[in-house]
């Protein structure tokens, strides 16, 4: 009799953690998201892309600053069904959006415009295969976007589908196209043998700064190289062979200098490393970040001598000034938080005054929303997310010493410590250059149910992450896994100096490279008692 009436206790102590689960799940998938944030120049509206992380299709909202207005975007009946919109770029007059749609035959990526007082955009151009990135010219006549034409499945980095029938042997490479905003026909404007991994117009619309490689695109984006590419004839000349991985080329305006991050990365889009100037013609880059312990992730020139950028730092986001004739560095705002400015691909969204922009904002306690004002004044403008509130403990950021580094990571509580000890699960992201920054953990949901659910959970920075400057990111190169997990172990004992944790209850899970690290530090360590390893 005792027996069975412990079963029925245990049974429904499981029933009420699996209804706690669910909800937590429920409300992670109902958090609504805001990707691609762009400002028009003159700063009075954004453009954003709005959806749900339980839901598939994404559609486009536009927003006025002076009537707080905010509108979904309308395609024709025969577009919308399967509506995934991306990539919202303005006009240079700002009156205009252009962005793509995935919503023709098959899926296929459509280029559509909207004008501002309208709520219904009209379709430029319909596109197979895959594309990216529409960037208006500078005299508001054409857009250019990235452009993978004819391919099967999605980008440069995803694998394709299986071919059937006569096999096409051939790379589709990722190009340039150009189309005119007029007439709505579609050129390549980059060199077929050529993979485009991402580029800027310049100011004079003659030519393109791009950072590529020879395709296919899934193998060679960590030996790309720095070109220009005449817009007219498809001509690209390399001016420079960098040591390690490149992104984000960004044309001066002025036209005589080319601004770029170069650093160690692992995925593109997951950009960091140091800030570089190179003149367009080129010659020797300079490396404006020597020894500064950030990394650079996102940058847009604001005049001539001076370039605004993003960086990691530390427990967080900074957003700073160059001053290229002087040579210093000024930070303008520090968040501990995660504050994206457009999406994965780093595109600040600053309006021409360089100094008005619109981002999104989230951390642990606060749910994303889209901000908009000055830097550093921002007030919010979405408010999909009111209301909601976590359902897991509160984050401390942790700083601790290992071989002489000063290593960052984020603490996550229990919502309801249990009586005594508690245990610990130890998430390692992926890369390994990369950086856990403490937003909503909607795309995280274990991390959310761990804590809600009594345990303490570590996401370490280890050595090889970004936000402690180019020496850090590159200090675990050839020693993978042995340094890193140093610097975690020594952060779980720094948690286990400042809280009740269970020695005997430790776990480690992550991917990717975080699920490199877990199946190699239970090799390493019997501290752990259960690891659970990702892709």
């Amino acid at each position: 009799m005792c027996v069975l009436f412990a079963t029925a206790i245990a049974a429904r102590a499981q029933d009420s953690t699996n209804a706690q689960a669910a909800k937590i799940i429920a409300q992670l998938n109902r958090t609504v998201t805001y990707r691609d944030v762009a400002i028009s120049p003159d700063g009075t509206r954004a453009a954003w892309v709005l959806g749900r992380v339980g839901a598939s299709g994404a559609a486009l909202h536009l927003y006025e600053r002076e009537t707080n207005r905010d509108v979904e975007v309308s395609l024709s009946k025969s577009a919308a069904k399967d509506r995934e919109d991306t990539g919202p770029a303005w006009s240079p007059d700002s009156k205009t959006v252009a962005f793509l749609s995935a919503g023709g035959k098959d899926g296929a990526p459509q280029l559509w415009t909207v004008n501002t007082g309208s709520t219904k955009a009209k379709k430029l151009a319909d596109l197979t295969g895959y594309a990216a990135k529409p960037r208006w010219s500078s005299d508001g006549k054409q857009i250019a976007f990235l452009y993978v034409e004819g391919a099967h499945g999605g980008g440069p980095l995803t694998a394709t589908g299986p071919q059937t029938g006569v096999i096409d042997e051939a790379f589709h490479n990722q190009r340039i196209a150009v189309v005119d905003a007029d007439s709505g026909v579609v050129r390549q404007a980059s060199p077929g043998d050529l993979n485009i991994y991402d580029f800027d117009w310049s100011r004079d619309t003659k030519q393109f700064a791009a950072t590529a490689a020879p395709g296919p695109g899934d193998n060679n984006w960590w030996i790309a190289q720095l070109y220009t590419i005449d817009s007219a004839s498809g001509k690209a000349t390399s001016i420079y062979k960098p040591k390690l991985e490149i992104a984000v080329p960004r044309w001066s305006p002025d036209g005589t200098q080319i601004a770029f991050i170069e650093g160690i990365m692992s995925d593109e889009g997951a950009h960091g490393g140091d800030l570089y100037t190179i003149p367009a013609s080129g010659g020797a880059p300079v490396d404006h970040m020597p020894g500064r312990k950030t990394s650079a992730s996102s940058i847009t020139w604001r005049k001539p001598e001076q370039i605004l950028f993003s960086e990691y730092s530390g427990s967080g986001v900074n957003l700073s000034t160059l001053d290229l004739q002087s040579g210093t560095i000024e930070e303008r705002w520090h968040g501990d938080e995660e504050a994206r400015t457009a999406g994965t691909y780093p595109n600040l969204a600053i309006a021409s005054d360089g100094i008005t922009c619109a981002i999104t904002r989230s951390s642990f306690a606060h749910p994303p929303e889209v901000w908009m004002g000055r830097i550093g004044e921002w007030q919010p403008v979405t408010h999909g997310n009111d209301g909601v509130t976590p359902m897991w403990g509160p984050a401390e950021s942790l700083e601790w010493t290992s071989d002489g580094f000063q290593v960052h990571g984020w603490l996550l509580k229990p919502m309801r410590p249990a009586p005594g000890k508690s245990p610990l699960v130890v998430d390692v992201h992926g890369g390994p250059s990369s950086i856990l920054l403490p937003g909503w953990p909607a795309y995280n949901g274990t991390v959310a149910l761990l804590a809600a659910s009594g345990y303490y959970v570590l996401l370490p920075n280890p050595r090889g992450s970004y936000g402690g400057g180019e020496a850090f990111t590159q200090a675990n190169v050839k020693d993978f896994g042995h340094g890193d997990l140093r610097d975690i172990m020594t952060g779980v004992d720094a948690a286990m100096a400042k809280y009740p944790i269970d020695p005997d209850r430790l776990g480690i899970t992550g991917w990717s490279y975080g699920g490199f690290m877990t199946m190699f530090g239970v090799t390493q360590t019997t501290r752990f008692k259960a690891a659970v390893a990702g892709a």
